[in-house]
């Protein structure tokens, strides 16, 4: 099926909107950076419960039940989506759900439940997975087709940029050391909280859900939304369903696009279980706390910024594809290098490092080398999703958007309990959380062999 001439016709979009569209990255990336990566995964893992290894199995089944729930539900509901029109509405309902989660990890104390927790960040999660859905549905018809990997990759940028500002404010102002009481800067911790009792961490769910709330609205205001259909909501459900199901049945003569959702719903899942499981397992080997995690995250957004803007002016010159094998190199070699270190050793042993720890943050050779590791990660892990996302809008029409978003959530979520369920399993069954990381390097690399084979666009004859 060929993508329509009026498809590269450029949207009469104001600036303003876009820029609304865009804010949204801004907004829902603070979730993703100091909740499931940096600030509260590892304080969940390593600080709520006294076992980071249990703690680490049950955060994988964390992950592994709210990726079943949004593998199941995503293309439905983009299917719905297409029929009843608007986009807003799905999302503002979601991101009710998902600003209250967030601010019920505020309770989750040192020694409390892990059920409690676990079901909050279970909601969070799936709430705000829909919602991109539903954002990620509305780029095309507001840029035009040579646009849409620029905005895609200054939006994700902008995400990071967002989710290092909440990060620096955590480290600067509210995470203090343990055995000091002081922020990175030197200063008393604001609103008294407390580090022993892991208040430092606990308080990033509050901030994150203010922030989504505020910087969500320009999006509200100032993005237009496609016209609402003049069927109900149940007329709509039948026909999302049955233009589902079509969906389905159409993928078996668009090889292409059906190819490439199956190359990233393999590389994604390994690109989710890095992003989530990477904060836990330096927290497990090296102790690191809020103050040494939340230095990583940044120095990590940092790169990752830059490497998406970089990566936003590329994507127009040659193409998604090509940013996102060069990003699944990248990730591939970098998740070597993690799971290869550990205390006095990388390579797994092939080059063994001095034990000695010279003091202050990451003062052991180990530490500095699981941090050049990671500043690949942090090269590449935005541009293999915004080019990705890309890719998927440049292979569609406008009118089918929400449909084919709504599988390309499924391929990034319908395995995606397969990386840290498999972490997890593997990490209880041989006792060793770097043994149950290898996992995640078959899934980058599955994927990219996968992805070579697949044309671009990918509406094209392979």
């Amino acid at each position: 099926m060929e993508i329509t001439a009026g498809r590269a016709e450029k949207p009469k979009t104001p600036r303003l909107g876009i820029i609304g569209w865009m804010l949204f990255d801004w907004a829902a990336q603070p979730f993703f950076t100091v909740i499931t990566t940096f600030i509260f995964a590892p304080y969940f893992v390593s600080r709520l419960t006294a076992d980071p290894v249990h703690g680490q199995a049950v955060w994988g089944y964390t992950l592994t039940i709210s990726g079943i729930a949004i593998a199941v539900l995503s293309p439905v509901l983009g299917a719905i989506a297409d029929a009843t029109g608007p986009r807003k509405p799905w999302i503002g309902f979601f991101a009710a759900i998902k600003i209250i989660s967030l601010g019920m990890l505020w309770f989750a104390a040192p020694g409390s439940p892990l059920l409690y927790p676990a079901i909050f960040l279970a909601l969070a999660t799936v709430a705000a997975e829909f919602s991109i859905v539903f954002n990620d549905s509305m780029m095309s018809r507001l840029v035009s087709e040579r646009e849409v990997g620029r905005i895609s990759n200054i939006a994700w940028g902008m995400g990071y940029l967002g989710g290092m500002i909440v990060l620096i404010a955590v480290v600067a102002f509210i995470a203090g050391s343990p055995e000091t009481g002081n922020t990175a800067l030197g200063l008393d911790p604001l609103f008294g909280l407390d580090p022993n009792e892991g208040e430092d961490a606990r308080i990033t769910g509050p901030i994150s859900a203010l922030w989504y709330l505020i910087f969500i609205l320009p999006m509200f205001l100032f993005t237009p939304d496609a016209q609402k259909a003049t069927t109900s909501l149940a007329e709509a459900t039948a026909r999302g369903l049955a233009e589902l199901k079509g969906t389905l049945g159409e993928l078996k003569e668009r090889a292409g696009i059906l190819r490439f959702l199956i190359a990233r719903m393999i590389f994604q899942d390994g690109v989710n279980g890095l992003l989530a499981l990477g904060g836990t397992f330096a927290a497990g080997m090296f102790g690191w706390r809020t103050m040494e995690l939340g230095l990583y995250g940044i120095i990590l957004n940092v790169v990752a910024i830059g490497g998406c803007l970089y990566a936003s002016r590329l994507d127009a010159r040659l193409g998604s594809k090509r940013i996102v094998v060069a990003s699944l190199v990248c990730l591939t070699l970098a998740t070597l290098g993690i799971v290869s270190t550990g205390p006095g050793f990388t390579l797994f042993g092939l080059m063994p490092l001095p034990n000695e720890d010279s003091g202050g943050l990451f003062g052991t050779a180990a530490e500095k080398a699981y941090i050049l590791y990671g500043l690949l990660v942090g090269l590449a892990f935005g541009p293999v999703q915004a080019s990705s996302r890309s890719y998927l809008a440049r292979s569609v029409s406008p009118d089918e958007t929400g449909r084919y978003f709504g599988l390309y959530a499924l391929s990034g979520r319908a395995t995606s309990f397969l990386a840290p369920a498999s972490v997890a399993t593997i990490t209880v069954m041989t006792g060793s959380a770097r043994t149950g990381m290898m996992a995640l390097v078959a899934f980058l690399a599955v994927g990219l062999v996968l992805l070579l084979r697949t044309p671009y666009p990918a509406h094209r004859p392979a």
